[in-house]
């Protein structure tokens, strides 16, 4: 019995395991931790690559977009030098958002991604960008290839949930806030120096 190249006898780490897309940074993959119907934040468990929950959402938003990471991206230093005022980077994977016009509800599934822009989020100092995209086979969104192309009233959405979905009135304690959003190009640029901040850290693993 031949079996399909490549093969993975055990499950890859979503982080590490996964390549970065079929045309990087322009087509990437993301690995989808959160679907726009979840009340819970998940997070991928850095050891095990299973979803760990990491909280209950603290307030009563609700992701606008799927929500996930990149594979093979890490935010270090050169991901700060990108974003004003960032000390450094969140030394996590990068961040996407995913637009879709058909409901997905299920997580920890892989989808292809055509980068469109992105929201610089700066979180206590830390360099958080989200990255914007759309599922790059989706029958309504797949043509859209920079984020001006988007109504704005959605994109004004994604804004104001990463904004606010940390704060509770009377909390003063949340450092978190986004500058003017970005194109495409910058948003490749982000990209970039994720891989490449990755490769520092890992290296070819």
């Amino acid at each position: 019995m031949s079996f399909p190249k490549p093969f993975f006898r055990w499950r890859p780490h979503p982080w590490h395991g996964l390549e970065v897309g079929p045309e990087p940074p322009t087509l990437v993959n993301a690995f989808i931790e959160i679907s726009p119907f979840d009340l819970v934040k998940y997070e991928v468990d850095k050891v095990t690559g299973y979803l760990r929950v990491d909280r209950p959402q603290r307030t009563s938003s609700q992701p606008p977009a799927l929500y996930g990471f990149i594979p093979r991206t890490f935010c270090g230093h050169r991901v700060a030098e990108l974003m004003p005022n960032a000390r450094r980077g969140d030394c996590d994977p990068l961040d996407i958002c995913v637009l879709s016009e058909r409901p997905i509800n299920k997580s920890e599934v892989i989808v292809t991604v055509r980068v469109i822009g992105g929201l610089p989020m700066l979180d206590g100092g830390e360099a958080d960008d989200k990255i914007i995209g759309v599922l790059a086979q989706d029958n309504i969104w797949s043509h859209v290839e920079d984020l001006d192309e988007l109504p704005q009233a959605l994109v004004q959405r994604l804004r104001h949930y990463f904004t606010t979905y940390k704060t509770m009135p009377g909390d003063p304690s949340t450092q978190v806030s986004i500058d003017r959003i970005y194109d495409r190009a910058h948003a490749e640029k982000v990209i970039r120096a994720a891989i490449a901040d990755y490769a520092d850290e890992f290296g070819d693993i």
